[in-house]
């Protein structure tokens, strides 16, 4: 989304950074906030304890869910969480291409309807579906 690449580690004796940076959509300025996964609201490790203070301390216009579309089954349950807690979520399902390659088939019109969130696949790696994403997210902030 900033165009810029950013290096993770997570395992133990690192530090648990938030990284920052700014995109352009339409005519706004928006803040991309880059933080720590997690797997649940209800926090376990140092990561998912910051990430949880800030998406429920500072709100923000908009939560991209991003999530291996390989793993789908085990991380909705975080996506039901977000719904849950009233942040507007967007769905993205990376690394489809290697979804596909394992035969899995996403119906990206029904969940988009089941969850009642926008859900937009992507191949970040390659840039794929990141303009899409981008729309997506103009839509949804000129929504709210």
């Amino acid at each position: 989304m900033t165009g810029s690449y950013v290096s993770v580690s997570n395992y133990p004796g690192t530090t648990v950074e938030v990284y920052r940076g700014k995109t352009r959509l339409d005519e706004n300025v928006f803040e991309v906030i880059d933080t720590p996964g997690m797997y649940s609201l209800s926090c376990i490790t140092d990561e998912e304890r910051v990430t949880r203070n800030l998406l429920l301390k500072e709100r923000p216009s908009v939560v991209l869910h991003v999530m291996d579309a390989k793993s789908i089954k085990r991380m909705l349950p975080l996506t039901l969480q977000l719904i849950e807690a009233s942040l507007p979520v967007i769905l993205v399902l990376n690394m489809m291409d290697e979804a596909e390659r394992e035969g899995l088939s996403i119906e990206v019109s029904d969940l988009e309807k089941r969850l009642g969130v926008p859900v937009v696949t992507t191949i970040a790696a390659l840039g794929k579906g990141i303009d899409e994403l981008k729309g997506k997210v103009s839509e949804y902030v000129r929504a709210a």
